[in-house]
């Protein structure tokens, strides 16, 4: 595959995001911001229990109220739409029952859609959803995923034979032969809590139907337009051109508006029945009870150690709980399937066994959130690596370097049976001991200690999942697309259109594909705009997810800027009477090639092509648009790879962990922008960070989630964060010319679990660990036993 030239104007340098400005102005275009006329907007019923029978549902009163256009039970909306099953083929005897709108004579969660209420103001509706009556008869709820699995359990739904939703073994044929050789060998049993994406902007969705075209116009804050387009088309029986959707500014994801939810197709539904606007835009009670929860792990595992430090095996028992239904339509198996898949990744281990069972309950349903089943694999591996090292007798941080897969080792295909193309784990670790200073940071640790304080080093590896291909995605019968497509086009002024299937979020998207093309049309960033996220103007594509915005988004970018960038310079040779092949683009002109002498701006070859085409010899291509589809099609996936290391101070009469400094090495390929990866690394160790002390939906055991609100369920705030120290490796992917990986979820992956092996490094003295986060006050005191 042909690589980049070494130098380049744009491609590898710091730029601000594009979008920055506009949003600190406060002219930000979010689906709030949306008015249409004779809009309505739409409030919910929920279910008060976890699980229950309606024996009584009343709409009367609520019909009549103020305000109100309709009111709408299952019987009216559901027909509408045809039901959904977060089931996939691959993911063989895996079971989910069916959804739709709303919930029709059971209740499976507490926060479930009963009732739809339409009406001139979300006020007025909220004030009729008061008026409705709900009568439902308590079932016996399923809250605990390992007594679900026991004989004669109750069933999170009565049209399910049992409570697993999908269960597989992994294994190697040496597993049992390495544990039974093993000098050493380690094991632990581990809880993740589960937590939410709390993003700053809530779901939200405007659908406007069109009875007199049977247009089916949709604003959503979503990662996906085009899945969605394909969604409402098939749901709702209308051809996929009757539908577009736009998603204009979205405030965050993270996964999180990847999904199906049952009050955006009530939205749709409504909007058909009544032909007119209508608006749903969640609180932050309702998406505490409505948005997808994430983890909700239980893991028991073990690792077979050599008496030399050699990790020969992992054995791991992953339990899933996934709440009521599997989410559609990439399913609630994802997580637990990368987390059995992504054990001991850093390390040449040649054998492993891993067991998945994922489980229903009577909680809201669980899925794909930011660093899917990542950081659960390498806490668990790099606990698990700690202790094995304790054994040993050797410094974590050589054990590691003894076990990681050696950089001149590739390609390797890892014990779970990942492709790896090529890493640079002997690298980062080696850059991250020179980064933190660790054998003075040791020696520090020793001191304090002795004085009464007690401080932490915790080291993790990991490895990220980025840029998956069809093989992983468009399998099973999910309609998710694995390319993405670019529209380039020269304006008659010279500027530059790129219209892309990849969207924005936050991350910045729209700025290295502007630099991206930039770059190949010799350009200033400034002079592309960016065109994301409208299904009617912008190529088909699969958008942005799992870190493949520049990965796959960029590479598109790239080609389809090429293929501009060839066509202006045979158009030009043609004006200029010159060799194409001895032209170039540079500073907003055609140029000499060899000498970089300006020969004609961009913008005359625009006016000249647009208006004067005329002028031009005959048979001469005019044309100023380049279009370009790509799809991956070398590895299964492009993994990029890092370490991680945090050093904390535990207060060990109180619980309190202070955060001191918090270090990554990191790579992602070839880098785009430097700022915004370290935008993204520190976004996401945040984030990890968030859940390893902070964040958790608490359940009570009748399915009641007791902190759904942020009065009590607590987020990293910027006093409790650690200064984040980044340093990179770069390992350009071959597979692509642009040679970039994703990064995304790089901070998020093993921030968790360098803080738990720092936690518990502090903890030494005292004989005391923890294993499960997140690790408040309170369960650190009880594993010093003082409670």
């Amino acid at each position: 595959m042909m690589t980049l030239p070494d130098r380049h104007a744009h491609i590898g340098q710091a730029h601000r995001r594009q979008n920055a400005l506009r949003h600190l102005a406060g002219r930000g275009r979010f689906v709030t911001d949306i008015v249409l006329p004779r809009m309505l907007h739409a409030a919910f019923v929920r279910s008060p229990v976890a699980h229950g029978r309606i024996v009584g549902l009343d709409i009367e009163a609520a019909s009549r109220a103020p305000g109100v256009t309709r009111v709408f039970t299952a019987a009216d909306l559901n027909p509408t739409c045809e039901p959904w099953m977060g089931t996939l083929d691959h993911f063989a005897r895996m079971t989910s029952i069916a959804q739709n709108i709303l919930a029709d004579g059971v209740v499976l969660w507490a926060g479930q859609p009963v009732v739809m209420v339409v009406a001139r103001s979300r006020a007025e509706a909220e004030d009729a959803c008061e008026l409705v009556f709900l009568d439902i008869e308590d079932d016996e709820p399923v809250v605990d995923g390992a007594l679900a699995l026991q004989a004669g359990a109750a069933l999170a739904a009565s049209e399910l034979s049992g409570n697993l939703c999908y269960g597989t073994v992994l294994e190697t044929a040496g597993v049992d032969r390495a544990f039974a050789e093993a000098a050493h060998v380690v094991e632990g049993e581990f809880v993740f809590g589960r937590h939410t994406a709390v993003t700053l902007e809530p779901r939200a969705i405007v659908a406007d139907f069109d009875p007199a075209t049977g247009q089916l116009t949709v604003h959503q804050g979503t990662q996906t337009p085009y899945q969605f387009q394909d969604v409402y088309a098939r749901h709702f029986g209308l051809n996929e051109g009757q539908v577009r959707v736009i998603a204009p500014d979205v405030g965050g994801s993270f996964g999180m508006k990847l999904h199906v939810y049952h009050e955006e197709m009530g939205v749709v539904a409504a909007s058909k029945l009544l032909g007119r606007p209508v608006r749903f835009v969640a609180d932050r009670l309702e998406s505490f009870l409505s948005d997808i929860h994430a983890r909700d792990h239980k893991v028991k595992a073990r690792m077979a150690v050599s008496s030399d430090g050699r990790i020969t095996a992992m054995e791991v028992d992953d339990l899933t709980q996934i709440g009521a239904f599997s989410c559609y339509p990439r399913t609630s198996v994802v997580e637990g399937n990368q987390v059995i898949r992504l054990m001991g990744a850093p390390y040449a281990m040649p054998d492993y066994r891993g067991k998945l069972s994922v489980v229903f309950q009577n909680k809201v349903q669980t899925s794909q959130y930011r660093a899917v089943g990542h950081p659960i694999a390498c806490a668990v591996t790099e606990a698990l690596v700690d202790r094995a090292a304790a054994v040993v007798g050797l410094d974590p941080l050589d054990m590691r370097a003894r076990n990681v897969v050696a950089d001149n080792a590739y390609p390797h295909v890892s014990a779970t049976g990942y492709q790896f193309e090529k890493l640079s784990h002997e690298a980062c670790l080696a850059r991250l001991r020179n980064m933190m200073d660790y054998d003075a940071l040791r020696a520090e640790q020793a001191l304090l200690r002795e004085k009464g304080v007690y401080r932490g080093i915790g080291i993790a590896p990991f490895v990220e999942i980025t840029n998956p291909g069809a093989a992983f995605y468009g399998v099973g019968g999910a309609r998710i697309s694995a390319q993405d497509g670019a529209i380039v086009k020269l304006t008659p002024a010279g500027d530059v259109q790129c219209m892309i299937s990849v969207t924005e979020q936050g991350q910045g998207t729209e700025t290295i594909i502007a630099q991206v093309v930039a770059d190949q049309l010799g350009v200033e960033p400034d002079r592309v705009k960016v065109i994301t996220g409208d299904t009617d103007t912008t190529p088909s594509g699969g958008a942005t997810w799992a870190c493949r915005g520049a990965g796959i988004g960029g590479e598109t970018a790239l080609r389809a800027g090429r293929k501009l960038r060839d066509q202006i310079l045979a158009l030009a040779g043609q004006i200029l009477q010159a060799d194409a092949a001895g032209l170039a683009l540079a500073n907003g002109c055609v140029v000499d090639a060899s000498t970089g002498a300006p020969r004609m701006p961009l913008a005359e070859i625009g006016r000249i092509a647009t208006y004067r085409p005329d002028t031009l010899p005959k048979g001469c291509d005019n044309s100023l648009t380049a279009v370009h589809h790509f799809a991956p099609g070398g590895y299964p996936f492009d993994f990029t790879n890092g370490v991680q290391a945090s050093y904390v101070e535990v207060d060990v009469e109180t619980g309190m962990v202070k955060l001191l400094k918090h270090w990554v090495v990191e790579d992602c390929g070839r880098i785009i922008n430097p700022l915004l990866v370290d935008e993204q690394i520190r976004g996401g160790v945040v984030q990890g960070l968030g859940a390893a002390f902070f964040e958790e939906c608490l359940y009570d055991d009748a399915g009641q989630l007791t902190n759904g609100s942020l009065a009590d369920y607590l987020v990293p705030m910027a006093g409790e964060m650690p200064d984040i120290e980044i340093a990179h490796v770069e390992t350009p992917t071959l597979d692509t010319i642009l040679g970039a990986k994703g990064v995304g979820e790089a901070g998020t992956a093993a921030a968790g679990a360098a803080t738990m092996n720092a936690v518990n490094d502090a903890l030494r003295p005292f004989a005391a660990s923890i294993s499960q986060t997140p690790m408040t006050p309170v369960r650190i005191l009880r594993a010093l036993g003082h409670v």
